[in-house]
């Protein structure tokens, strides 16, 4: 017992020195939590013989959701251009998007995020937007689409890879797994070379027609005329091209708010119909 009181009040002394030290006995380290990942973006199942899936509308329930898109174009070959001065981006609708608080979607090829990589950062890192894969080069994946260059058969998945490593130089956090055709065009050959990507292909079933409209009344009849429920309407974001777009979504927006709609992004309209296993 006299031992036992000598061994206690020896370790008393011990820590009572190592405290007057400003030291304290060491203590096992507090593991750290295990990070929980990121849910992963909801994407569709690939077609038939594992072709890219296609995506061109969500679901027509009366829940009256519609997704407004923003095709973000510019070809790899029109740098000469944007030196001499012609804009192929459009803050000001980002800015518009950004006051009436609407969540959309921006198609943007890697050829824009890299000429105006601030921009591109700005969109991807704000909550009411997501960046999804227009391709690099904005060149098209078939013959015979408006006049497009076509890319190699052998090129058609690297340029959509090299899109999205330009997305990651710029700064774009979690850039979506979805890729807009350029010009929409497509077949089974591109759908089966895109099938490794990983990615769902997004189109459409409202066409906005504001390519080269300077009439923005003729952009905002056509989209509401055809809206429905779970649309998706695609728009662009490219000023020189699309110069009546920020005043029809100015008016746009507000009339179908009255109508009930609310604007979502692909990826809730996607999720809505049902996410790859």
């Amino acid at each position: 017992m006299i031992t036992l009181l000598r061994r206690v009040t020896a370790v008393c002394a011990l820590s009572t020195a190592l405290a007057a030290c400003g030291t304290t006995p060491p203590r096992q380290a507090a593991i750290p939590p295990v990070p929980t990942p990121p849910p992963r973006p909801p994407t569709l199942a690939p077609g038939p013989a594992g072709l890219t899936p296609v995506f061109e509308h969500g679901p027509r329930a009366p829940g009256r959701t519609v997704a407004l898109t923003f095709d973000a174009d510019m070809a790899a070959g029109q740098g000469a251009r944007a030196a001499a001065g012609e804009r192929f981006d459009h803050p000001r609708l980002i800015s518009t998007l950004r006051a009436l608080k609407v969540r959309a979607t921006v198609f943007m090829t890697g050829r824009w995020a890299e000429e105006y990589p601030d921009q591109a950062r700005s969109i991807g890192r704000d909550p009411l937007f997501e960046v999804a894969n227009h391709s690099y080069s904005h060149y098209a994946y078939t013959r015979d689409c408006y006049g497009l260059p076509t890319v190699p058969e052998e090129r058609k998945r690297p340029d959509v890879e090299r899109a999205y490593a330009a997305f990651r130089r710029a700064g774009v956090r979690d850039p979506m797994p979805y890729f807009r055709f350029p010009g929409g065009c497509y077949d089974r050959r591109a759908l089966k070379a895109l099938a490794p990507a990983g990615v769902t292909a997004v189109q459409w079933d409202v066409v906005g027609g504001d390519a080269f409209e300077t009439d923005p009344d003729v952009v905002v009849r056509q989209v509401l005329d055809e809206v429905r429920p779970g649309s998706v309407v695609v728009l662009h974001c490219t000023r020189s091209a699309a110069p009546a777009t920020e005043r029809a979504v100015r008016t746009i927006v507000p009339e179908l708010r009255r109508r009930g709609f609310r604007f979502v992004k692909v990826s809730e309209l996607i999720g809505a119909v049902g996410s790859r296993p």
